[in-house]
């Protein structure tokens, strides 16, 4: 018999009101499995289990009275601790906001709990989605479930480990240019991200206001779907909503893929980066799949990862940077090493920068529409498996390509579902559509999931484990080369008309993403350039 830790939402649903199951007993269920294990994986800031019993107490006397208000009654969710939720702490993982305790509930939250959702905490994030993993923050970092010594991906790196886990079915997590489908891929679960303004940002803490999504997190495609359902209702005080409203996003999906044409974006894999022969085998039996499903497949190119990941920089970097300005420039100190190697560097690019970029994003959204006069949508890798934490570097943000910038530079949806396994690391495969057609995307996801089950398996996790939670440092090395004259006058003349207070740990995170920084305009302004020659 499957354990009410195990059922997904659509089981989950199902059983429920069938009365097979209560709410109170699914939501004590989740509570005691999370009070037991995530010691060892760190995925929630915030349990509130007094709250969610509640809720559950009072979601089953509705059932019980033949009121359901929706398919997601009685179904417990987390969310990501950048949603406000009114009168519990929303932290965004940040000592700036250690305090801080919203009146108002975000949008997506509230058309949850309108839906008869139950809410069960407040999980673990990168520093305001964007910087991490860090060790120099008030909480630690989540932890992988399938192997806790290695990264969960991020930024909503707490929604996928509580997935993984089996602490929740259902959550909320937010890309700027990964952020869902990179630990989805990480962590063996499936997260999607809908098109650009799908979904209301309301009540959300900003990354970056031109390329923010919000979207569902769930252990397959079809609990996405029902997700979707409730999260892409159209409602009067939504700050965005979905274009075209054509049906049900669960009643979309199909088991099979007649007709669907899928493009294979091989260059990202096979010459963008660095992929390991498991992770490549995994991707080719994926696409073999999708092929005896009765898809028609070919393969094709799409916008190069660099272009897209230079217009997804030069863009959010200023974005995140002008969100946080007022409380950098009191004190940079107050957030982790690693969002200030992230976000310090924004003041180094200029306002030309900014515009190039603008420029460019529009010139390849229009070439990211070629694609699909061909195809419906398009298959890539997500990433490799999930790195130890200890090789982590927060540089790497400015030197290391990844396969998510295309899909929010292109405003269209994409998905990660798990596509195999290697050394005992799940494996993503990303599914990428055209704008509005999200359900489209889902559809092949979920008919790739009714044929395999990748999906399925759980980590075994160790009862009253707890993890190490200083395994590397961050900040100014011991020995801290001092960078070239010209280069830190450059940069220290940067910051100060930033209105940064410059010391030594601001100088060296502006000095090591310098060249990145200038590589990047230099990119922008020669791609401007061509456009003008042409």
């Amino acid at each position: 018999m499957t354990e009410l830790h195990d059922l997904t939402i659509a089981q989950a649903s199902s059983a429920i009101a069938k009365r097979d199951i209560s709410p109170v007993d699914l939501t004590r269920a989740l509570i005691d499995r999370i009070t037991t294990h995530d010691a060892a994986i760190h995925s929630f800031i915030t349990l509130t289990p007094d709250l969610a019993l509640r809720q559950a107490r009072d979601i089953e006397r509705e059932i019980s009275k033949g009121e359901r208000r929706s398919p997601l009654s009685g179904i417990p969710y987390a969310l990501k601790d950048v949603y406000d939720t009114a009168e519990i702490p929303t932290t965004g993982h940040s000592k700036v906001f250690l305090h801080r305790v919203p009146k108002e509930d975000a949008e997506c939250h509230r058309r949850l709990k309108e839906a008869g959702g139950i809410l069960i905490g407040k999980l673990a994030t990168h520093e305001m989605a964007h910087g991490g993993p860090s060790f120099d923050l008030p909480w630690p970092p989540a932890r992988n479930p399938w192997r806790t010594s290695h990264f969960t991906g991020g930024s909503s790196s707490g929604s996928a480990a509580a997935l993984a886990a089996r602490f929740v079915p259902a959550t909320c997590g937010t890309d700027t240019g990964g952020s869902i489908r990179g630990p989805a891929a990480l962590c063996g679960i499936s997260g999607f991200m809908p098109t650009a303004g799908t979904i209301s940002r309301h009540g959300v803490i900003p990354n970056s206001i031109t390329l923010d999504r919000c979207g569902p997190m769930a252990r397959t495609v079809e609990d996405c779907a029902m997700l979707m359902d409730v999260l892409a209702e159209q409602r009067p005080n939504a700050l965005h909503t979905n274009l075209r409203r054509d049906g049900s996003y669960a009643s979309a999906l199909s088991p099979d893929l007649n007709g669907v044409r899928i493009g294979v974006v091989r260059s990202y894999w096979e010459a963008e980066t660095q992929q390991t022969p498991a992770v490549v085998s995994a991707i080719e039996r994926a696409i073999t799949v999708l092929q005896r499903l009765g898809a028609t497949v070919a393969d094709t190119s799409w916008l190069p990862l660099r272009d897209a990941l230079d217009v997804k920089i030069g863009i959010g970097q200023p974005e995140i940077f002008a969100v946080h300005a007022e409380a950098l420039r009191r004190d940079p100190m107050q957030f982790g090493a690693d969002f200030r190697q992230r976000v310090l560097p924004a003041c180094l690019f200029t306002v030309e920068d900014l515009r190039n970029a603008r420029q460019e994003h529009q010139r390849l959204q229009r070439i990211a529409m070629d694609a699909f006069k061909r195809f419906d949508v398009l298959v890539t890798i997500s990433q490799g498996v999930a790195p130890p934490l200890a090789a982590h570097q927060p540089i790497d943000y400015w030197r290391k390509l990844n396969a998510y910038a295309p899909a929010n530079i292109s405003g269209g949806p994409a998905l990660s579902v798990c596509a195999g396994f290697a050394d005992g690391l799940p494996i993503g495969m990303q599914i990428i559509g055209k704008p509005y057609e999200d359900r489209d995307v889902l559809r092949v996801g979920h008919a790739f999931q009714q044929v395999t089950d990748w999906h399925s398996p759980s980590p075994w996790l160790s009862k009253g484990a707890t993890t190490e939670n200083r395994p590397f440092a961050h900040g100014l090395p011991d020995n801290n080369p001092r960078p070239e004259p010209a280069l830190s006058s450059r940069c220290e003349q940067a910051a100060l008309r930033a209105g940064l207070t410059v010391n030594d740990e601001v100088l060296y995170a502006l000095c090591r993403a310098a060249p990145y920084v200038s590589e990047i305009s230099k990119r922008l302004i020669e791609r401007q350039s061509l456009q003008t020659l042409g």
